[in-house]
């Protein structure tokens, strides 16, 4: 029979080892999933809905990419951005939508930024993002058709934005409809002497 010194040290050292064999059975799960799990991130979804610097709009149901909308109240678009060759533009025109919200993520989905109608200048959407030495270049000799725009300076090149609108009513969906079929997502076509 064991003494209780030497029974409390087995159980101590049984606790360990299955501990130990434990966490390498989780680490190796874990490592054998994550070429899975990596492909199905947010970022990569929304590259997979076509090309860059264009608005796709959401539909109900999952699309080949994997993306839906998850209000019925609620139209959505979204569009992956590269600012590495110089600035992205994000424009609509509010032509009578009761709410709209931008929000922007680098391509790790951290949310970078975020803007609604009620914190928009009219009420319209106008969004430049730049990495930190284009919005230095910018603000130098800020350009006639960006002076109203809010600059966001990403520290990514990379990411994505969704682009919301609410539709409280069957009758508002033509005008949220409207307004994200004619919001862009493109690069702004301006260059100083300075390059990018």
């Amino acid at each position: 029979m064991l003494r209780p010194r030497s029974r409390f040290a087995l159980q101590i050292l049984f606790a360990s080892v299955t501990g130990l064999i434990g966490a390498a059975l989780l680490h190796l799960v874990i490592v054998l999933l994550l070429p899975e799990f990596s492909e199905r991130d947010a970022y990569t979804r929304v590259l997979a809905e076509g090309d860059i610097h264009r608005f796709y709009r959401l539909g109900e149901r999952p699309d080949r990419a994997g993306l839906s909308k998850d209000d019925p109240f609620v139209e959505a678009a979204v569009c992956a951005f590269d600012v590495s060759s110089g600035p992205v533009r994000l424009t609509a025109h509010n032509g009578g939508v009761p709410f709209w919200s931008l929000a922007i993520y680098d391509q790790s989905s951290n949310e970078v930024f975020s803007i609604n109608d009620r914190t928009s200048a009219d009420g319209m959407l106008d969004v430049v993002i730049a990495t930190p030495v284009q919005i230095t270049t910018l603000r130098k000799s800020l350009p006639q058709a960006v002076s109203q725009s809010i600059l966001v300076e990403t520290q990514q090149a990379e990411g994505y934005v969704i682009l919301r609108s609410l539709v409280p009513q069957a009758s508002f969906a033509d005008i949220a409809s409207q307004f994200l079929a004619q919001a862009t997502c493109a690069p702004f076509e301006w260059r100083s002497r300075s390059r990018f």
